[in-house]
């Protein structure tokens, strides 16, 4: 389906003019349908769960709508298996201590090396409280992908878990999360894949995926700040619950620790409700409406990100660290990072911003792939990340800029 680039725009409040909004790798901006929804919330339904009077009911009708929708936008068996939560990384450490408790001393964690430090270190912590062992999926850095051979080298009987990034939200790299899934599942191993920097971008499916667990954020959509963890039915029931006495023994509240965010889960529901706008016509199920509505964002993307990649590469000076060969083209998403030889980022990234250009500086909690690709002395890279509301005249804006640098 052909973008309405300008009607897609003036469904955000926040789009002006003078601002290029290249930041979305670390939150997007919302549209007013999410306003109004957060809005709605507050006034008509900003009650407790569980009561009997219309606007703890209303908030029940809320909340349950953004865990239905968000079930169909990652195609989960039901609606039961989504797990609400502060963020991702809150989500991790807390349903990861549950995963982790059933283990033994001595099994082992896989980690890849290419990862947001919130798919990392909350797994090293936690395994050294229950004395298990890690080790880490190298990435090759010329080509800023995976060889799954190399995982084949680490795997073993002793593997109980992999973690994985579905996206990096560093290089952009998407990951063969399906295989590693498939061969955590070949040995009895669970799968762990932080789809944060992927799900703005895609299409996911969980069920296609085979993973046991998958998490993103809705802040990174076109929603407010929220996580949301995927975890299979007969895995989730398998754990231990870290909660207190009064709350529901059943899933998915049995995870859901104290009383929820719900004018974060009313902006859910918003922020799916916004992308069912964008689909192709004639879709009859809110499943179908969404993926297409991400396939259709994915096209339109990846023409902006290619076109960002072809005018800068050749900068004098400049790197991109991420995939530049057009034959990969589909092993990407549109979030490009980069330095430039003897300036420090932080450096270029105020040069940018001072041109309306939105983007951040440093590590962005990458810091495996940071550390791995010798950046962190120059402070990191320089990240650009393109969103379906930007536009081909706003990447030229940013090329020139770039190369004024």
């Amino acid at each position: 389906m052909p973008f309405d680039i300008n009607a897609i725009r003036a469904a955000f409040p926040s789009m002006s003019d003078d601002r290029i909004y290249l930041d979305n790798p670390a939150g997007t901006q919302v549209p007013q349908r999410v306003v109004d929804r957060m809005t709605e919330c507050l006034i008509q339904a900003n009650a407790n769960l569980g009561g009997g009077f219309p606007t703890s009911q209303h908030a029940e009708e809320l909340v349950e709508g953004a865990r239905s929708a968000m079930a169909e936008f990652l195609n989960a068996p039901s609606d039961r298996d989504i797990i609400f939560g502060a963020n991702m990384t809150t989500l991790t450490f807390h349903v990861g201590r549950s995963i982790l408790k059933s283990f033994k001393a001595g099994d082992e964690i896989i980690l890849g090396s290419m990862c947001h430090d919130a798919n990392v270190h909350p797994w090293v912590l936690l395994a050294q409280d229950y004395g298990l062992n890690v080790r880490f999926f190298e990435f090759d850095v010329e080509s800023f992908e995976y060889d799954l051979a190399k995982l084949d080298d680490i795997i073993s009987d002793k593997t109980k878990l992999i973690a994985l990034g579905y996206a990096s939200n560093i290089l952009g790299t998407i990951n063969p999360v399906k295989a590693v899934c498939e061969k955590a599942r070949s040995i009895g191993a669970l799968s762990f894949i932080d789809a944060v920097a992927f799900a703005p971008h895609g299409p996911i499916d969980v069920q296609d995926l085979g993973c046991d667990f998958l998490i993103c954020s809705t802040y990174k959509f076109y929603g407010p700040h929220q996580g949301i963890l995927y975890g299979r039915k007969d895995v989730l029931e398998t754990l231990t619950p870290y909660k207190v006495r009064p709350a529901p023994n059943a899933l998915p509240d049995c995870f859901e620790t104290g009383t929820q965010n719900h004018e974060c889960l009313a902006g859910v529901l918003g922020a799916l409700e916004y992308l069912e706008t964008l689909t192709d016509p004639g879709l009859t199920s809110r499943s179908a409406r969404l993926h297409s509505a991400m396939a259709n964002m994915e096209a339109y993307e990846a023409q902006l990100g290619w076109q960002l990649i072809d005018g800068i590469k050749n900068v004098a000076g400049l790197k991109i660290h991420g995939i530049t060969n057009p034959n990969r083209a589909a092993h990407r998403v549109p979030t490009i990072s980069f330095t430039i030889e003897k300036r420090h980022s932080a450096e270029l990234s105020k040069a940018l911003i001072s041109k309306g250009i939105y983007n951040w500086a440093g590590h962005s909690y990458a810091l495996e792939p940071a550390q791995r690709l010798d950046i962190l002395e120059q402070g990191g890279v320089v990240r650009l990340g393109i969103g379906h509301y930007n536009t081909a005249e706003e990447i030229e804006r940013v090329i020139d800029a770039v190369k004024s640098l």
